[in-house]
């Protein structure tokens, strides 16, 4: 299925305003001062990239650790590191896959959890404070919007990959 091209000369105004406003969010949210201050108020030291991959783990079943590189975008490496770190602190556990014996699937621990639901309490607590002014409704309509733009985004990532990887084969 080839993956749909952007339309030839500029993107639209809404398009780019919406380009816009996602990274000004992006840079807000992934500063160092904005992430050590979410870490203290939740009272988990642990650092951005582990975060994140923890909250991968917390909202998926058990993965082996080159699923949750490729989930992420990052190279196995890294999550190799940062797992070895999580487990070390008691977040997470390794577990036999049950496919395949010698591979390993990475599960969130008790502890890990209640660390990810605390992270996630002071961060919608925040929220909520910046989004008071707003009706339910137009929350409701954002989350829903959210939601779907999310989708398209990995809609089209999964075309790009499928693409990637049938250039990548030889013809026959």
């Amino acid at each position: 299925m080839p993956t749909a091209q952007p339309p030839p000369g500029p993107a639209s105004p809404e398009v780019t305003e919406i380009e816009r406003a996602l990274n000004r969010i992006t840079y807000l949210s992934t500063r160092a001062r904005h992430h050590e201050r979410l870490m203290a108020l939740a009272g988990v030291p642990l650092d951005r990239a582990a975060v994140a991959l923890l909250r991968q783990i917390a909202d998926s079943e058990p993965l082996r650790p080159g699923e949750l590189a490729h989930r992420l975008g990052v190279e196995a490496s890294h999550v190799t590191r940062q797992v070895q770190q999580l487990q070390k602190a008691g977040y997470v556990t390794r577990a036999p896959d049950p496919d395949d014996r010698r591979a390993q699937r990475i599960e969130i621990t008790r502890r890990g959890q209640e660390a990810i639901d605390r992270i996630r309490d002071v961060g919608v607590r925040g929220m909520q404070v910046a989004l008071s002014a707003w009706s339910s409704e137009e929350l409701r309509q954002l989350a829903t919007l959210f939601h779907r733009m999310v989708d398209d985004f990995l809609a089209h990532a999964a075309d790009d990959a499928q693409d990637s990887l049938a250039a990548a084969r030889p013809e026959s």
